[in-house]
């Protein structure tokens, strides 16, 4: 219910964003924003997180289940947000329109379908994880060719993310008189001319890659501990 409910305010702030800034329907590039309220934006973000991790923390003891917890949670609130965005302004048009995913520790852009792929992978590992049988979980820790595989598969993705807006960063940093970013160019200026212009498959699959085997190896540890139980 904390997940439907937190994936319904972050809709919310987003139509109220898009009402004020775009009437017509959102499209890239993004319209001028006051510098406060992109600053209140960022750390609105960061306060979602805090409060996502902190249920995931209340809801057991054990790190690893708490890690799983954090990730349904953040996985149902970003599946219900495209939900009740479609509902609320019909929109995404697609699961290929390209969208603003995220904007720590800069700008995130992708098709929809590609966090949507992640929420999904996001609730399978975290089933696995917290499954259990007789009344008893056997995961208790993860070995760390699994750690290595879902840290690296999600660095492979965010790069996929962040790609994209960092390139055009870089670029438009070289044509600068001081060859240096100010706050407010990188908050304010750059995201009010930058337009994607295409998304890394290659490396994003990779890490989704990654990923699906670290839950093959999850599912292969688990069955190893039950099996010598």
């Amino acid at each position: 219910m904390f997940a439907l409910s937190m994936g319904y305010l972050e809709t919310s702030v987003v139509v109220y964003l898009r009402a004020l800034y775009y009437p017509e329907g959102f499209n890239f590039p993004m319209k001028a924003m006051d510098y406060n309220l992109a600053v209140t934006e960022v750390f609105r973000e960061t306060a979602t997180l805090i409060m996502i991790l902190s249920v995931g923390v209340l809801v057991t003891k054990l790190w690893l289940h708490r890690f799983a917890w954090f990730l349904v949670i953040f996985a149902v609130w970003d599946i219900v947000y495209y939900v009740f965005l479609k509902i609320l302004v019909d929109w995404p048009d697609s699961f290929f329109t390209t969208d603003i995913l995220f904007l720590l520790p800069s700008m995130w852009t992708g098709p929809v379908i590609a966090p949507v792929i992640n929420s999904l992978i996001m609730l399978l590992l975290a089933y696995v994880i917290l499954s259990s049988k007789g009344g008893k979980n056997p995961v208790g820790k993860l070995s760390r060719n699994i750690w290595a595989l879902l840290i690296g598969g999600s660095f492979l993705i965010l790069i996929a993310y962040l790609k994209d807006f960092a390139v055009y960063a870089l670029e438009y940093r070289k044509l600068q008189p001081s060859g240096e970013l100010t706050l407010n160019q990188f908050l304010i200026e750059l995201p009010e001319q930058f337009v994607p212009r295409s998304f890394d498959w290659l490396l994003y699959s990779s890490g989704v890659l990654m990923h699906l085997v670290a839950v093959c190896l999850v599912l292969y540890q688990k069955r190893r501990i039950s099996d010598n139980v």
